[in-house]
């Protein structure tokens, strides 16, 4: 089997791809079958694609993913089935994948692990947002063979316009990179989230009161990020995120949080931030959206809090009692090691192309 792998950006590049399919690439290989990658963007546009300006530099890497995915056209006869992560393209309409199903006839399978039929920008490019074409996500999953969705919400929405829809969650590697356990048992508290320039939003209502906080717990808030927020406070540390040290760099927090938006984007989130908190055996604390509620059992690997009172009561529990952390750490390891591990999904991915063939 020969697989085509169209995807927005360089390999081992954008977590959404690092998360979503590239782990399971060593699994393919072990079932000999052979995968070519073709990103969108190359590395030189990768390197540019969210800082402000440069425009010159972002229109020529778009020209020049246009022409690489009109390349690929001529090659599809080489590839049993094409995988789609997201789009095929950033910008216009889904051109390329009806030329795919319609005109080459070539199966492809679809994923996504976002709401991304919903209008959403980075400040670096938001002029472009008009040019997206959000509502493209519905046609790319109606022409797709199979739909590989991140979570229910986003299934549900993929299965109004297709029915053969899969749910394969976001998940880590518990083997080799997510496979320590936090030593809960530290002189220092801290409290910690990780994301990037777009998400940190959902964090700043809950600043104020975690700089309260942890100047009455003694506790440091650490960011791990892109970018830089705007805060200055002596209890608050900014790590800027190395995807060689994520994991020693999440490693450091006693509790994780991930707050979110109660609106149909954060329902489209694949609690990414919970998994990685707690596949190392950190507590998460986090708002009760979409398929949080699912990764997190409510006092028992973590506690699920909408109100800043219960974000602060939940919080100050952990901090004081590091028996709990511990207890709790090690149940959201078990959780994540047995539901949200490669390990635990890398059948399923593979079934998508060797299902396929039976269809």
């Amino acid at each position: 089997m020969r697989i085509l792998f169209l995807t927005p950006y360089p390999r081992d590049s954008a977590p959404s791809q690092r998360f979503r399919f590239e782990h399971y690439y060593p699994y393919l290989e072990r079932k000999n079958i052979v995968y070519h990658i073709e990103p969108f963007l190359d590395q030189r546009a990768w390197d540019v694609l969210y800082q402000k300006g440069k425009w010159l530099q972002k229109g020529l890497a778009i020209l020049r993913g246009f022409l690489r995915r009109a390349m690929c056209l001529f090659r599809l006869h080489h590839y049993d089935y094409v995988f789609i992560h997201r789009e095929a393209s950033p910008l216009g309409p889904p051109v390329f994948e009806w030329l795919i199903a319609k005109a080459f006839k070539k199966k492809y399978i679809y994923d996504f692990d976002d709401a991304i039929w919903l209008p959403n920008a980075s400040d670096a490019n938001r002029f472009i947002s008009s040019l997206k074409w959000y509502h493209k996500t519905s046609s790319v999953c109606r022409w797709a063979h199979t739909v590989s969705a991140g979570n229910d919400f986003l299934a549900a929405y993929a299965r109004r316009f297709n029915p053969q829809v899969t749910v394969i969650p976001t998940v880590v590697n518990t083997e080799t990179v997510y496979k320590h356990l936090k030593n809960q048992r530290t002189d220092e508290i801290v409290i910690g989230w990780t994301g990037t320039h777009s998400t940190i939003r959902f964090l700043e209502p809950l600043i104020p009161m975690l700089l309260r906080l942890c100047r009455s717990l003694r506790a440091k808030l650490l960011v791990i990020a892109d970018r830089r927020p705007d805060i200055e406070d002596e209890n608050f540390e900014f790590v800027k995120w190395n995807k060689a040290t994520e994991a020693e760099d999440v490693l450091r927090m006693n509790i994780g949080i991930m707050p979110l938006a109660d609106d149909d984007w954060s329902r489209g989130k694949c609690g990414f931030k919970a998994i990685q908190y707690m596949a190392l055996g950190i507590p998460a604390v986090a708002s009760p959206v979409g398929v949080n509620t699912q990764i997190i059992d409510h006092g028992i690997n973590g506690y699920l809090c909408r109100t800043e009172e219960e974000w602060e009561h939940a919080i100050r529990t952990l901090a004081g009692d590091a028996s709990l952390r511990e207890k709790a750490g090690i149940a959201a390891r078990e959780k994540i090691c047995a539901k949200y591990s490669v390990h635990a999904w890398a059948d399923s991915f593979i079934a998508l192309f060797t299902q396929a063939e039976k269809l």
